[in-house]
């Protein structure tokens, strides 16, 4: 009676890897350590090999590594030990090891068999850091355990341990070894193909319209790993069936009829709704009538809005919601980055025939402001990859190598989520310049680690850096070689005609009165110099100013007090939120607020520089200063070449 309990216990799993979509890239990795020792031992008996004896699956949460256990299990059709390893964590002492060792025993009677230890992280942390003496002694008890599950103590009956975290970098660096968990299979973010395979899947039973498009439904969900997906069909199947029973309704005229149209009394209205949905009663739909329903785009498209991908939860990459509509302005430089990132992205296939590979990162350089940022999430969501934001003070520690290990860390889950676009924003915080000095020797270590990992991106899987930075002379030199950051492109203070563009890009929903000429604006001499944030925060300031002078113009609504008012007054007006909009004047009062954040100095040598006159006055400069040597050497005038000589330096030095 017990083992025939035990066998409904350990039975194997109902589901199939048919049912697992998108892992057709580590489907070699499990056929040759998972499949083919289980189905084919003799021959690595005759050849006198060990098979593996432990798989460690790991990637972010919901990526699918306890289906993808299962589905293993299914196919080879073996008893199948499923274990939370938090479970195995007892209070009293010796508990928690006996616990493991009851398992490993369970394992042996059941052979062949798979042990699946779900969250492994939890029991094996590194024994160096482990807080506690009982953390050490589990994980000595589970490296014990390993070790016994040889082919002559389970007499050549094979025991496979799959583990699964989504921190492999927390276990205990003996677990990772050879002869214990001898290969590691990571599970990212599925890419586009990969999603719209696990869409398949997920869908197979599902009644959908015949114009719905996988591909298209694909490419709505970046970011989105299986269990967001699956929460994605359902959400979609509710919306359908809402929006059935609506029309239902509506044809019927049960539900949704003579409602007032007035907020006075909101709560009424609900249970209005609510008593007619219970007291209706419909008929049961035929056959004829279930048919034609089915689950649309339509029902996708709006399940997107409010099923967020776990990834962008958990802190792993995901695509921002920023496109070219919403950069104004830098033209060429958009261009840049697109044959730089997006198409190379997009089309890999055209790079390939003319056999060149595409830039390994973009170096965006250029005054505080102009929009830098912007541009590398707007490339981001053009190519529909991945982002991965990293401020580079952020991943500096005072402790001796957890920077290094951060940006190992960065590169590693930019290469589970490709394509991914890692954007290093104040590059020059953690990229400075090496020297010979002893304190730079953090840095230098910092700066290594950060050139070691890009030159790893040859294998890069659609991996793609861009950086920016204010101070580009102070970034060290090795950096900025072809192979590294190929290209630079300088992000410039927007023209005349360029903040038109940006003016209209940030003011799409601002209610401008007719009055507004934002091509003046433009060309107003107070607009000189402004930078693209410039100008976002002209048009905010502006836009509160219209809000101050609407909300405070009423006396009446001043003098209330918060005790005097009813809930009525608490409600929106929707005629008085109709009623604002931004004048000229408001523009007026932003331009005696908003000072521009890009110092004159900047200014006057970019413009300097920009009508080619810069080498004119340098050499002005120095025939000048020829003169006052002359003077110096052959008159003696010393006092008045000492003043002439100090004035024309420093008026050379503040230019």
């Amino acid at each position: 009676m017990i083992g025939s309990n035990n066998e409904n216990k350990y039975a194997p799993p109902t589901v199939k890897l048919e049912n697992v979509g998108g892992i057709e890239h580590i489907l070699q990795d499990i056929i040759q350590l998972i499949l083919m020792p289980f189905k084919h031992l003799e021959i690595h008996l005759h050849l006198g090999i060990k098979p593996p004896r432990g798989i460690l699956l790991h990637g972010p949460p919901g990526c699918g590594k306890t289906l993808l256990a299962n589905a293993i299990a299914g196919e080879l059709n073996v008893p199948f030990l499923s274990i939370s390893a938090p479970s195995i964590v007892s209070g009293m002492s010796g508990e928690s090891e006996k616990k493991l060792r009851e398992i490993f025993e369970e394992a042996k009677e059941q052979a062949p068999c798979l042990l699946f230890i779900d969250e492994i992280d939890a029991i094996t942390p590194k024994r160096e850091t482990a807080q506690r003496e009982m953390e050490r002694r589990i994980v000595a008890q589970l490296l014990t355990c390993l070790d016994d599950l040889t082919l002559e103590k389970t007499n050549n009956r094979p025991i496979m341990i799959i583990g699964a975290t989504n921190r492999p970098d927390a276990l205990d660096p003996a677990l990772r070894r050879a002869g214990r968990f001898d290969r590691e299979i990571s599970m990212g973010v599925p890419d586009e193909e990969g999603r719209e395979k696990i869409l398949r899947v997920l869908c197979k039973d599902l009644r959908l319209s015949d114009e719905l498009n996988f591909r298209a439904l694909a490419k709505l969900t970046p970011g989105y790993v299986g269990a967001d997906l699956s929460a994605l069909t359902s959400e979609a199947g509710m919306i359908a069936v809402e929006r059935i029973y609506d029309n239902q309704q509506k044809s019927k005229s049960i539900v949704k009829k003579n409602l007032t149209s007035t907020l006075t009394k909101p709560h009424e209205i609900t249970l209005e709704i609510l008593s007619k949905f219970i007291k209706s009663k419909s008929e049961p739909l035929t056959e004829e009538e279930l048919k034609p329903l089915c689950i649309t785009i339509e029902d996708f498209q709006k399940a997107v809005k409010k099923v967020q991908p776990s990834s962008k939860r958990e802190g792993f990459a995901t695509v921002p919601g920023v496109s070219w509509d919403d950069v104004g302005a830098l033209e060429t430089v958009r261009e840049e980055l697109n044959m730089a990132v997006v198409e190379p992205i997009r089309h890999p296939e055209y790079f390939a025939a003319v056999g060149i590979t595409a830039p390994m990162g973009v170096l965006l350089y250029g005054p505080p402001g102009c929009g830098k940022t912007l541009l590398a999430k707007a490339v981001a969501n053009e190519s529909h990859s991945n982002f991965i934001s990293v401020k580079g003070p952020e991943l500096l520690n005072k402790y001796v190598g957890e920077s290094e290990r951060a940006i190992r860390q960065v590169f590693s889950r930019a290469r589970a989520s490709s394509p991914c676009v890692i954007f290093f924003d104040e590059l020059d915080a953690i990229c400075p310049k090496r020297s010979n000095d002893t304190d730079s020797t953090s840095s230098a270590r910092l700066v290594n680690t950060l050139l070691t990992e890009m030159d790893g991106l040859d294998n890069r899987k659609q991996v793609f850096v861009i950086a920016a930075t204010n101070r580009p002379e102070l970034i060290d030199s090795a950096m900025v070689r072809p192979g590294r950051l190929d290209r630079m492109l300088y992000v410039d203070l927007p023209t005349a005609p360029e903040r038109l563009d940006i003016l209209k890009t940030i003011t799409k929903k601002t209610p401008l009165h007719d009055s507004i000429n934002l091509e003046k604006i433009a060309n107003d001499p107070r607009c000189e110099g402004f930078s693209g944030a410039d100008l976002a925060s002209l048009v905010r300031e502006a836009s509160v100013t219209a809000l101050r002078t609407s909300i405070y113009n009423n006396e009446t609504s001043i003098k209330k007090s918060s005790n005097s008012l009813s809930i009525m007054d608490t409600l929106p007006d929707p005629k008085k939120v109709e009623n604002i909009y931004v004048y000229p004047s408001h523009f007026n009062v932003a331009f005696s607020k908003i000072v521009r954040s890009v110092s004159p100095k900047v200014i006057i040598i970019k413009e300097i520089k920009k009508n080619n006159i810069y080498i004119y006055i340098c050499i002005i400069y120095y025939f000048i200063l020829y003169i006052i040597l002359f003077y110096i050497l052959f008159y003696k005038l010393f006092y008045f070449c000492f003043y002439f000589y100090f004035y024309f330096y420093f008026i050379f030095f503040f230019i």
